[in-house]
């Protein structure tokens, strides 16, 4: 399964249209125009995109579950590729929101389903050190875009999944799985057009190693 974290933050990392039709997610989640948030999220990744810019970092789901929307509407995010785990600039899932508001009748629909068992404070170390690799490689590209570091746990939603983190200016990014051995990250990155520029680093929650370069 391949998912995509859509990273940069700063507008002017995105043309026009791009910035025009997050905008208008952002704006239709936000006060319940659900027709219109189905519309701009089918057939695309952005089911999971938060406003470029913005505070919250809500992404369509975190609104349903503010909101308290139908069922119906939470069940078509999901099928979209929602991610239950996806977490806002307050540390919130999804399911945290709905609770807290007392949407009680999406509780059951926003349990996170995990392929893999891995324990809240594994995960946080993990992207600790994940965004240490991250920062360590093209930190200055990820303050000239404001880059938001991945979070792991949409991984722990399916199974064998691969993360891949585009950055823009190094044409190429990081890709980032599980570990399928231990609670730990594998993560690859490299430029496209540089010759011999891959690296792959070995993730744990206590730091990190360099196991190979020069693949790409």
């Amino acid at each position: 399964m391949q998912l995509s974290w859509l990273g940069p933050n700063n507008r002017k990392s995105h043309n026009e249209n791009g910035l025009e039709l997050r905008d208008r997610l952002a704006d239709a989640a936000k006060v319940g125009d659900w027709e219109s948030v189905i519309g701009l999220v089918a057939g695309d990744n952005r089911v999971n995109a938060v406003r470029v810019g913005g505070s919250s970092l809500f992404a369509p789901l975190h609104q349903a579950a503010w909101l308290g929307a139908p069922e119906s509407v939470v069940k078509r995010l999901l099928a979209f590729g929602a991610w239950r785990t996806l977490r806002t600039a307050d540390d919130q899932t999804p399911a945290d929101i709905a609770a807290a508001r007392g949407n009680d009748h999406l509780s059951a629909l926003l349990v996170p389903e995990l392929q893999r068992e891995t324990s809240k404070t594994t995960v946080a170390q993990l992207e600790c050190q994940l965004q240490a690799v991250i920062y360590g490689r093209v930190l200055d590209l990820c303050r000239e875009h404001r880059i938001r570091t991945p979070q792991v746990g949409p991984l722990l939603e399916y199974p064998a999944a691969v993360m891949w983190c585009p950055i823009p200016g190094m044409y190429g990014g990081f890709s980032i799985t599980f570990a399928p051995d231990a609670d730990e990250l594998i993560v690859e990155s490299w430029c496209r057009v540089v010759g011999g520029s891959g690296e792959r680093h070995r993730v744990r929650p206590d730091g990190f190693e360099l196991v190979e370069k020069g693949f790409v």
